[in-house]
């Protein structure tokens, strides 16, 4: 029974770190502009943009738990925004580390993803981003944050087991594109919101109360890293 478990296990692995073949360059072009047809309209949009939120937050609480802060939970809102609370001194590296990772999150997700499916690796990306969402399912305290986050983490589940690996590897490409494209518009949004005078208590304004920098040069610290994964996981994602 034992070695029968084993060889199942040994199976399992191989299979999530094996490599599957690329998928053909339609495809890639296909989920490319599946991409920018949620992300461009506003209308869709403002549904669209809870994934982003949920790797915005979901940054915030990882860099929380990896500097050492205690992470006491997660909201999401309907409205696309979200919160993430940790407990730790309310200054230092760890906090500045936790307040720089919200906008840089989804382009640096979608940037390891775009290595992972650069290299073959469409079954592991989808098992990752599968275990994380369901970890950060433990950390959400509120009824809309957990609904969402439910409907997410089922749509990966039902992909990652059901579905066959033309299917497994359009939503891979989809779910990548729409990180590196999606993790672009926020901080031109917070951008315009703070230049209509808005936004005062954002990401890029507590970390230049934490560090004394200005708020905008931490803006263009998000421009940056949004556009340059932008333009490396797209070379990524269309070498065939």
């Amino acid at each position: 029974m034992d070695s029968t478990a084993t060889a199942s296990l040994a199976s399992l692995w191989d299979e999530v770190s094996g490599t599957q073949p690329d998928p053909d360059l339609w495809v890639v072009i296909a989920t490319l502009v599946a991409a920018l047809a949620v992300v461009i309209p506003h209308g869709l949009w403002r549904v669209s943009r809870n994934a982003i939120t949920i790797a915005h937050e979901g940054g915030h609480g990882l860099v929380a738990l990896l500097t050492g802060r205690t992470l006491t939970g997660i909201r999401l809102h309907s409205d696309t925004s979200g919160l993430t609370v940790s407990r730790g001194k309310p200054y230092g590296i760890g906090m500045i580390l936790t307040a720089a990772s919200g906008y840089t999150a989804p382009p640096l997700l979608g940037l390891g993803g775009a290595a992972l499916l650069g290299s073959g690796r469409i079954t592991l990306l989808l098992w990752l981003a599968t275990a994380l969402l369901l970890a950060m399912l433990v950390m959400i305290r509120n009824a809309y944050g957990a609904l969402t986050m439910i409907v997410t983490g089922g749509l990966f589940v039902l992909v990652s087991w059901l579905a066959g690996p033309q299917v497994q590897a359009a939503f891979a490409y989809v779910v990548v594109w729409f990180l590196l494209i999606g993790g672009v518009r926020p901080a031109f949004e917070l951008q315009a919101k703070r230049s209509r005078g808005g936004a005062g208590d954002s990401d890029a304004d507590q970390l230049s109360r934490l560090t004394h920098v200005p708020a905008g040069l931490w803006l263009f610290l998000f421009h940056a890293v949004s556009l340059c994964s932008l333009i490396g996981g797209g070379r990524w994602l269309l070498e065939m």
